[in-house]
């Protein structure tokens, strides 16, 4: 017998929507955190690059990079790198191993621009440092909490 106030739901698909809601947020609350640490490390880099004597000096247009665009640009696409972690945790088997491949691939592709700019060799090596230190950070913690939502 029904009663007239019987939907006839069943509990299971909203538990696993609120699971899944979570493990989203989860990985979501663990890269913006992982983010803001990318920043700032890549910032600081910057700084002591700075310190040290390099100018970040582009020769097309003469324009140098100031601190806050570092800041700025790895701000962006670590959101970016969180975005990948979130579409593979959300629709893939294997999200960890996926993010892993496609964060180094897209990584490797980022190391061109310093390389092809014609700035001098310590701009393009301390260049090349600052695309690694955000993107150590954010690989390796976004596939640490992929792997631990996924089992």
């Amino acid at each position: 017998m029904h009663s007239r106030y019987d939907s006839g739901a069943v509990a299971a698909p909203v538990a696993d929507q609120t699971s899944h809601t979570r493990r989203l947020g989860g990985l979501v609350g663990t890269g913006g955190v992982a983010a803001l640490a990318a920043t700032t490390a890549t910032t600081l880099a910057a700084a002591l690059a700075t310190a040290v004597g390099v100018d970040f000096e582009i020769p097309d247009g003469g324009a140098t990079i100031p601190l806050a665009g570092f800041a700025v640009v790895t701000g962006f696409f670590s959101v970016v790198g969180v975005v990948i972690a979130v579409a593979l945790l959300r629709w893939s088997a294997r999200p960890a191993r996926r993010f892993v491949w496609t964060a180094g691939s897209l990584t490797a592709i980022s190391l061109v621009p310093p390389l092809l700019c014609g700035a001098a060799p310590a701009t393009v090596a301390a260049l090349l440092g600052l695309h690694l230190v955000p993107a150590t950070v954010m690989i390796t913690v976004l596939a640490r909490g992929l792997r631990a939502r996924t089992g």
